[in-house]
């Protein structure tokens, strides 16, 4: 997790507040320089002048709906000014914000103008949202400090005379969080509903159930919460209950409103279930019993479809969560629905033939059936008034009449339906999947194990090119994903969020021709600020090395030399006695050449003087590990394998091996659990891998593997006991001679994180210290 230096942080908050007599004067720090408005207006003319925002400051509203507007602002300035703007109805001769309705003005409904003098700001809108808009470019328009929950001694607020016209490119623009995976509470859910509005994002999709959770209140069906809402971990922890009551869902959604954010919910079907499942077994294909699945992936077990019943319990449930949500549409799922159940159930099958169900060269019959279903509760949501939304695997089997389609395995389901005459929301991965790494995998925390930079998820555009012109008026716009399987805590969600979110609210707001990623990052400065303002645990660029994995152990022989790039362009500082770097260390601009063994410090500094984590690379001088003769008496590499569930390495010390086996690779060793299905007692296999491995040639080699411990010539070489092994980030060097070297490799069942190391397979991969690719090691590497 990426944390700052507590000592730091208070610093800089005693900066940023001002704590002194003196009075800060905000506009002259760098990060407040320039516009800074997010996401970048349609039309801006910088005048001469500036309007100061001061204690007699005034706002100018004629509508109930506007005062509303004024005085959600009002309170949000009072924090960091300790002006307490008041509204009128009448304009004074000067120093007002007038804020009115036109519905004659030539912009979209969220859109506004602006009109900033050095007497008055002058706001017009079609609607109050457009007004909330505005206003929100106003505060953006006033220095990053206006953020601030407290006051600041600040020297004067001032607002930049500008002339602004501006409306969205798209008019759905969303947020999708999963709190099943990993709960989070309805104050971060809150905050997080705040950063969205700053950034003009109109949506939030709150995905409420799954196989491992399930997370809102059903009074109907107690047990949903009782039994569904919690799970026991891997390692054994009880893990909830956690939901979010009634009570709860209508104050998010008050909150949101309140934003001008709207609030959809999604209630997973037919798969993703299990959670529900095990609590209402009955209806399964199979009658369980269930439990609350802790670990990732998909499971088989899904809601049988030839239950009527079924439908009778989903038709409950969806009309009880229905009151609770003013969204005129509502998220049913319809992804990862594995038909393995529905092929061997005697009821589905018999609904297939009472349908008369058939399949055909495109879509099975049980793929039909989804569409059977997914349409059996289309027909619930539109006798409520609302419109489905579902993943694009509803597209399978026939689509929904009314259905708006989620694009997200790609754009292929969202072209596709757009060119069936569906509406399309594109949430395609990987560009707006906040999961994935946006820096070097081996120093972030474990992930879902894709790579996607800020400027991927920048550069993205909704419109897909393949999309019929006749139809692209069907594309409503875009949203990102956030899933929390690897987010274990709060601080995770947001390290992983931000700042890409607030690239995706430019993509869904901004014209193509007016978006400018170079301005972006400048304007990141100040946005940090702001989230800084509202402690979000934002990503800070992590200095890597330049163009090949980075590794936190290097190994050399006479001399080595290092270079390091960021994702960002940030400022790098680093030590090389063992201190800590600070703002004063030495900035790093060249590559660094190191003739002896040392520790090596490094951490980026941004625009507000604020640090990043510390990163620590051990530099050794080693001579060449010796080659040896292989002393084994068998061929290849010997296997041991080691029933029950470990956790820690010791636990493995006097067991003799129930299974031995020689084997060419790691690869091939027995005992994989293939396709992320679920785990029986059977399935957990603890492996002692020995034998040799022959390089080619002296020199420096690089490691990597999820195995729990690597030893290269009875020397660990790497660990990841205790870790998630999703991903190997414990990647470490070593000097060997060319020649034959042994090895042993030790992994354990346990899970850690959700994720079965059984899932994987043993390997191990290489990479020389000139190559900048890691490599399986072939067969003929082992001996």
């Amino acid at each position: 997790m990426k944390k700052l230096n507590s000592l730091l942080l208070f610093v800089a908050t005693l900066l940023i507040v001002g704590c002194s007599s003196e009075k800060v004067q905000l506009d002259q720090k760098v990060y407040n320089q320039g516009i800074n408005i997010t996401p970048r207006p349609m039309e801006l003319v910088v005048n001469e002048g500036k309007f100061e925002l001061n204690e007699k400051t005034v706002f100018v509203t004629s509508t109930e709906e506007l005062q509303k507007v004024a005085s959600f602002f009002s309170n949000r300035m009072a924090e960091a000014t300790g002006f307490q703007i008041k509204t009128e109805i009448t304009a004074p001769s000067a120093n007002f914000i007038n804020i009115q309705i036109n519905d004659q003005l030539t912009v979209n409904d969220e859109g506004y103008t602006i009109e900033v003098s050095p007497e008055a700001v002058e706001i017009e809108a079609r609607t109050a949202q457009g007004a909330f808009y505005a206003m929100q470019s106003i505060l953006q328009l006033l220095p990053a400090e206006i953020e601030s929950k407290t006051v600041v001694n600040a020297a004067e607020w001032s607002i930049p005379a500008v002339s602004i016209k501006d409306e969205p490119r798209f008019k759905y623009r969303g947020q999708m969080l999963d709190v099943c995976r990993h709960y989070n509470d309805i104050n971060f859910v809150k905050k997080q509903i705040d950063q969205l509005s700053m950034f003009k994002i109109n949506t939030f999709h709150w995905h409420l159930t799954e196989d491992q959770g399930w997370r809102i209140e059903i009074k109907q069906y107690p047990k949903l919460t009782e039994m569904g809402a919690v799970r026991v971990e891997g390692e054994g922890d009880k893990y909830g209950p956690f939901f979010f009551t009634q009570e709860e869902v209508k104050e998010v959604v008050a909150y949101a409103k309140e934003r001008f954010i709207e609030v959809i919910p999604e209630i997973e079907l037919p798969g993703h279930g299990v959670a529900a499942l095990t609590a209402y077994p009955e209806y399964s294909c199979t009658g369980g019993p269930f439990e609350v699945r802790n670990i990732w992936g998909i499971s088989n077990d899904i809601y049988c479809a030839g239950e009527e019943a079924t439908f009778e319990f989903l038709t409950n449930i969806i009309e009880e969560v229905i009151p609770l949500f003013e969204s005129e549409y509502f998220h049913i799922g319809g992804d990862e629905a594995p038909k393995r159940r529905w092929e061997k159930c005697e009821k589905c099958q018999a609904r297939i033939k009472a349908e008369g169900i058939k399949g055909d060269d495109k879509y099975s019959a049980e793929e039909k059936l989804q569409s059977y279903f997914v349409q059996r509760m289309e027909k619930v949501l539109t006798k409520h008034g609302k419109k489905m939304i579902g993943w694009d695997e509803i597209l399978q089997g026939g689509l929904a009449p009314s259905a708006t389609v989620m694009s997200w395995r790609g754009e292929a389901g969202g072209i596709t339906a757009g060119n069936m005459g569906h509406d399309v929301i594109m949430t395609p991965s990987p560009w707006v999947y906040l999961d994935a790494f946006q820096g070097d995998p081996n120093l972030a925390p474990v992930g879902i194990g894709s790579y996607t930079e800020l400027n991927k998820t920048y550069n993205y555009d909704p419109m897909p090119a393949e999309l019929a012109k006749d139809k692209q008026h069907h594309i409503l716009g875009i949203q990102a994903n956030i899933w929390t399987e690897y987010m274990y805590t709060p601080e995770l969600v947001e390290y992983f969020t931000y700042p890409r979110v607030v690239a995706v609210s430019e993509v869904g707001w901004t014209s193509l021709n007016n978006k400018d990623y170079s301005d972006f990052e400048r304007r990141l400065d100040n946005i940090r600020v702001r989230l800084d303002m509202h402690d979000v645990n934002y990503y800070i660029p992590v200095p890597e090395q330049k163009g090949i994995p980075s590794c936190n152990f290097v190994a050399f022989v006479d001399e080595t030399t290092l270079e390091f790039d960021t994702t960002e362009p940030v400022t790098i500082v680093y030590t090389t006695d063992g201190s800590e770097p600070n703002a004063n260390s030495t900035i790093y601009d060249s590559p660094l050449t190191f003739t002896e063994s040392s520790t090596l410090k490094l951490r980026s500094i941004l625009a507000s003087g604020k640090m990043g984590e510390v990163r620590t690379i051990t530099i050794e001088q080693q001579q060449y590990l010796p080659a040896t003769e292989k002393e084994a008496d068998f061929e290849g590499i010997k296997a041991e394998h080691f029933k029950g569930v470990m956790h820690k390495i010791d636990q493995l010390e006097g067991l003799t091996p129930d299974t031995v086996e020689y084997i060419a690779s790691p690869q091939k060793a027995s005992f994989r659990v293939k396709g992320y299905r679920e785990l029986t007692e059977d399935d957990y296999y603890n492996s002692i891998l020995t034998g040799t491995i022959t390089v080619d040639a002296d020199d420096i080699y690089y490691f990597k593997s999820t195995a729990d411990q690597l030893w290269i010539d009875g020397k660990l070489i790497l660990t990841n006991e205790g870790e998630v092994k999703k991903n190997s980030r414990a990647d470490r060097s070593v000097a060997l001679a060319k020649g034959t070297h042994s090895f042993k490799m030790i992994r354990l069942s346990g899970i850690n994180g959700g994720w079965p190391p059984v899932w994987e397979p043993l390997y191990i991969m290489l990479r020389a210290s000139g190559e900048s690719k890691y490599t399986y090691m072939p067969d003929e590497f082992y001996n």
